[in-house]
């Protein structure tokens, strides 16, 4: 499982960094700089300590985060398991209102059958799912304003 993505911001552009430098500006362990040089990463020369100009440290950073991303194009949702923007099953939606404006869509993978979650606006579903049957369900009712208190409470109503 990969660890947390290091900020590339952390890295000052016209800086050059040691390992052990860059290692603790990016809070990542030394060992990982390294492999990063074994991933593509260049040295400013084969000389030791070994040390990376700041900008090319980041422009490395930035290309590796990007090529991580999969962003999900319309009519898709992102499936945890399979790690790829997947179709709903039966082009089946759920969209469960948040607020007024904003709401969460949910519906099952086509290939394994999980629950994926997206954020949508209600305006914009029908540009998010095009031609998807997406089901607009009520919010979920609050504690407040209920007429019978919580199971879970102690305190008893006394006449």
């Amino acid at each position: 499982m990969p660890g947390k993505r290091a900020n590339p911001r952390a890295i000052k552009l016209h800086r050059t960094y040691s390992v052990e430098e860059a290692a603790d500006a990016l809070d990542v362990h030394k060992n990982s700089v390294r492999g990063w040089r074994k991933d593509g990463l260049t040295a400013i020369d084969n000389g030791r300590p070994v040390l990376f100009q700041g900008s090319v440290l980041r422009a490395f950073l930035e290309q590796r985060n990007a090529s991580r991303k999969r962003p999900c194009r319309p009519g898709t949702l992102y499936c945890f398991r399979c790690r790829e923007p997947r179709a709903p099953a039966l082009g089946m939606v759920d969209w469960t209102p948040i607020n007024a404006r904003t709401g969460n869509l949910k519906a099952l993978c086509g290939t394994c059958e999980t629950i994926m979650h997206r954020r949508a606006r209600r305006d914009a579903l029908t540009t998010i799912m095009p031609g998807l049957n997406v089901q607009i369900a009520e919010g979920s009712s609050r504690l407040k304003g209920e007429p019978i208190p919580s199971l879970n409470c102690d305190m008893t109503k006394e006449d």
